[in-house]
C-alpha cells in the first residue's frame, strides 16, 4: 500500500475590489441573478454567472420546488442554459454568490456535489478548465482554476468507454 495526498491551491481575495474588472463584472452579474432566485422553502438565494469564450455572460439562479429533488441549483441552470444556447462556445469562468433571508452569508459558497459534477462534465467536453469565483453576500472571494481542484478523482466519460 502507498498513500497519496491530493491538494490544491486557491486564491483568497479580501474583497471584490481585488478582482480584475472582468471578474468584478462577472460577480456583479451573479449577485444580480440571485435576486430573482425562486427559493421560498430554503430562503437561500444563489446566483451564478458564466463567462463564455465569446464574452457573453449567461446567468442562472436556484429554482426550488415543493418536491425538493425537482429543484435546480443556480450553477446548473446557468450551465444548461449556456449548453442549450451556445453549445460550442467555451465556458471560461463561473461566478457564484449566495445570500439568505434568515442570516448573513459571510463566507464564500462553493458548488454542491451535483453542480461540481456538472461543471466537470463541461470541462471534459471542452477540454479546458473552468475557473471558479465564489463568495457569499460580501467579503472574501475564493478563486480556483478548475472544478477539478475541488472535485478530485471525478467520474467522467472516460469510465464509459
Amino acid at each position: 500500500m502507498r498513500k497519496q495526498k491530493i491538494s490544491f491551491e486557491l486564491s483568497v481575495f479580501d474583497s471584490l475590489k481585488e478582482l480584475s474588472q472582468e471578474e468584478q463584472k462577472l460577480m456583479a452579474a451573479a449577485v444580480e441573478a440571485r435576486k430573482d432566485a425562486y427559493a421560498p422553502y430554503s430562503r437561500f438565494q444563489v446566483g451564478a454567472a458564466l463567462l463564455l469564450g465569446n464574452g457573453t455572460i449567461v446567468i442562472g439562479n436556484n429554482q426550488e420546488n415543493a418536491s425538493y429533488p425537482s429543484g435546480l441549483c443556480a450553477e446548473r441552470v446557468a450551465l444548461f442554459q449556456a449548453g442549450a444556447k451556445y453549445p460550442n462556445i467555451v465556458i471560461r469562468s463561473i461566478a457564484i454568490s449566495a445570500t439568505s433571508e434568515n442570516y448573513e452569508v459571510e463566507k464564500p459558497v462553493a458548488p454542491c456535489g451535483n453542480c461540481r459534477q456538472s461543471i466537470s462534465e463541461y470541462e471534459v467536453k471542452q477540454k479546458k478548465p473552468i475557473e471558479l469565483l465564489m463568495m457569499g453576500e460580501s467579503g472574501e472571494v475564493l478563486k480556483c482554476s478548475s472544478v477539478a481542484d475541488i472535485l478530485p478523482l471525478a467520474f467522467n466519460n472516460s469510465f464509459l468507454e
